[in-house]
């Protein structure tokens, strides 16, 4: 099974680049493979925060299966009243029990259950609920249900701090198929097969303006850093980027195989995957 997780989606050239890039990917590898399933994070897919209804629709039609998100998500109120009923559209399982939507999905890939589930940390975040808690109670709820079972558990944590992401991998390495960060928009060189088969990676990364900071037009974050002063940060113009990761999970073992990097960019235009 190949899983393709596409990292933080940033504003309108984020969405173009989702639409180029998945067709490509999936025409440049069809003769070797198909990509079964595709994720992406898309709490800053609406002017750099949040995902409004029309945006989530333009994701789905460009070939997402399951959208994560994070600290954004419920920026823009349009996501109230659609979130309960896009049950593919997730928002962090520890966050506030009270908030709408729901934190984890279980998606039918042929004969295999994929579960997804989005995880917020609480280093330099907002506050939210214990994750190690709520993926310990996840489990435990769907060991008890056999229609809850999935082969497959793959985690986006959305945090700021690697090392959070990397202990929260390690704690729970072998129990889940693949742990990915989010959130710090930069895409990380630590994809790895941890000691028992978890997959992880400390960050996939943004798609969205290349010529930027994290997505963000320069002007106005030099300004606000240089001056502390207040100032409304606008999304980046111009040629955009592709950050992703490509996940191989072997169909017998249902374990991770490899987890490969994707960055495409106008410095290097070229589809590479690097190992």
């Amino acid at each position: 099974m190949k899983v393709l997780i596409i990292g933080d989606i940033y504003s309108n050239i984020g969405r173009v680049m989702v639409k180029t890039w998945i067709a490509k990917i999936k025409k440049k590898y069809e003769s070797e493979f198909k990509i079964d399933l595709v994720i992406a994070n898309g709490e800053n897919t609406t002017h750099g925060k949040s995902l409004n209804e029309r945006h989530y629709h333009e994701l789905k039609d460009a070939g997402i299966d399951v959208i994560t998100t994070g600290n954004h998500i419920f920026a823009h109120p349009d996501v109230v009243k659609y979130i309960d009923k896009s049950p593919d559209l997730l928002r962090p399982l520890n966050y506030n029990p009270y908030h709408p939507g729901n934190g984890t999905i279980v998606v039918e890939v042929g004969t295999k259950k994929v579960r997804v589930t989005n995880i917020i940390g609480r280093t330099f975040m907002d506050k939210a609920d214990n994750p190690y808690y709520a993926v310990e109670q996840l489990i435990k709820t769907t060991e008890k249900n056999s229609n809850e079972i999935s082969d497959i558990h793959i985690i986006d944590f959305h945090a700021e701090a690697t090392a959070e992401k990397l202990a929260f991998a390690w704690n729970f390495d072998g129990q889940l198929t693949c742990v990915v960060g989010t959130h710090t928009h930069v895409q990380t060189a630590d994809n790895r097969l941890l000691p028992k088969g978890t997959a992880f990676i400390s960050d996939v990364g943004m798609t969205g303006p290349f010529y930027s900071i994290i997505g963000a037009n320069p002007k106005e974050v030099i300004y606000r850093d240089k001056k502390t002063m207040p100032a409304y940060l606008k999304p980046a113009d111009g040629e955009g980027q592709f950050s992703a990761v490509l996940l191989t999970i072997n169909n017998e073992t249902n374990r991770a195989e490899k987890l490969e990097r994707i960055f495409i960019h106008p410095q290097a235009p070229d589809l590479k995957i690097n190992e």
